[in-house]
């Protein structure tokens, strides 16, 4: 595999593994790329695929490459992913990239009124009873009160739909966090 050559126009790496472009994102050591991957989903076999697929050379290729990888996420790397996201409305903890993000994609809907806030717990925990999970939805542009119509609606769906749903959020996630890390 080729790497491109330096490009003087894309920015340097900076101190939280920004890559800046997807140029600096390509020429990243294996350490660094497979950290800021992870966390943009932290999928295994799915970081390994991304990683392998380098150098991009641009954002839609790198973009579209990781969504179609992303498609092919098991019900099983797709539970095992859902460790590393916080409730809705919960407060993210830590200082890692995925924190950071989460607390980024959640800032919309992170401080609703008392009201919402009480039934976005009560539907988190309904949500967690019905399909033993936790609720995972890109907050990312939503309000609260949009994320708890996303959240009421989606009580009513039946496991294998509610699959199917859990995996694409977490693939518009990803890909929202994958482009702005390289944007």
């Amino acid at each position: 595999m080729t790497v491109p050559p330096p490009d003087t126009g894309a920015a340097s790496p900076g101190p939280a593994g920004d890559p800046g472009s997807v140029l600096a994102f390509d020429r990243l050591d294996d350490d660094a790329a497979r950290a800021l991957v992870t966390s943009w989903a932290a999928v295994p076999r799915w970081i390994d695929a991304v990683l392998a697929g380098r150098p991009y050379r641009s954002a839609d290729a790198l973009t579209a490459e990781a969504d179609r990888l992303a498609r092919t996420w098991t019900d099983d790397e797709v539970e095992a992913a859902l460790a590393e996201h916080p409730r809705i409305g919960d407060r993210p903890v830590g200082d890692g990239a995925a924190a950071a993000a989460s607390r980024l994609e959640q800032a919309a809907s992170a401080d609703p009124d008392a009201d919402t806030a009480a039934a976005l717990r009560a539907g988190n925990a309904a949500y967690e009873a019905r399909f033993d999970r936790v609720f995972l939805i890109r907050a990312a542009g939503r309000s609260a009160d949009e994320v708890l119509a996303e959240l009421h609606r989606r009580l009513d769906a039946d496991d294998t739909t509610e699959r199917a749903e859990v995996a694409d959020q977490l693939r518009e996630i990803a890909l929202l966090r994958l482009d702005r890390s390289i944007r």
